[in-house]
């Protein structure tokens, strides 16, 4: 198995066929790899086909031409080595929070007493310790995605799929949450793939930035980011990560609305 080429995307094409309107070219010709332990981000303006390419990676859609490869198996449909966290916690609210992340190894008929203790130490790794026993309606925002995160984490996947997971959080929740992310991005071993409409997050958290141009999506760059790890918020204060953010901006105009 090529570990340069954790993930592939070759060739990738979606169009979209509703029966009763014209077809949408979501994406077209979508082409790059993942290095396993990646951080990869990709941006895009609205309605460029970003979450599809998630879902694409994730099996939950199929393309309409092209290859895709995770951890070296084509994707036809969901696979195990691969979790995703949405925009959203989407979190059971019957269900308490340690209920709630073990729900894909209850799906996969994994060994729940095996699986409880590794839950158990998640929750602990993102500061959610003493909150098993909580439901969502008891924690912040912040919490809650820290759970989803636990959740995606829980069957150890060998691939995370992050699509927009702060968007909905203030400033100073979402500077914590990139921090924290970072932290179980490299305590974990995760190859992440990562959706966002900030570009500075994008810089802040990537080794590689994907642009992506409107829709149809395609690969305007891929951005090299090359900031020394770890990484502090203050990170984002040094002339080179300013030159990367100008950089990526350049490839929007007037037409490609983007959130700052």
């Amino acid at each position: 198995m090529d570990e340069d080429r954790w993930i592939e995307v070759d060739g990738l094409h979606k169009i979209y066929r509703p029966r009763k309107s014209r077809p949408t070219h979501a994406l077209s010709d979508i082409t790059f790899t993942v290095r396993r332990g990646e951080f990869i981000s990709v941006v895009g303006p609205s309605g460029c086909g970003k979450t599809t390419l998630l879902k694409i990676l994730a099996g939950i859609v199929r393309g309409s031409e092209g290859t895709v490869r995770v951890a070296g198996r084509d994707v036809t449909g969901p696979l195990p080595e691969v979790g995703m966290v949405f925009q959203a916690a989407t979190l059971l609210p019957w269900r308490t929070i340690l209920q709630n992340v073990m729900v894909p190894v209850e799906v996969r008929k994994l060994d729940a007493r095996v699986y409880r203790e590794r839950a158990e130490r998640l929750l602990g790794m993102v500061g959610l310790d003493g909150f098993e026993g909580k439901y969502p309606h008891e924690l912040s925002g912040g919490m809650q995605q820290r759970a989803g995160i636990c959740r995606a984490l829980v069957h150890d996947p060998a691939v995370l799929l992050m699509d927009e997971p702060f968007g909905a959080l203030d400033a100073l929740t979402r500077e914590y949450m990139n921090v924290e992310l970072l932290r179980i991005w490299r305590e974990s071993g995760q190859t992440i793939v990562f959706v966002t409409h900030s570009i500075p997050e994008a810089v802040f958290l990537s080794d590689r930035v994907v642009v992506l141009s409107p829709r149809p999506g395609r690969v305007a760059e891929i951005v090299d980011i090359g900031l020394e790890r770890p990484r502090s918020i203050g990170a984002m204060a040094s002339h080179r990560a300013g030159a990367h953010v100008g950089r990526i901006r350049r490839h929007f105009n007037a037409t490609w609305v983007i959130d700052s």
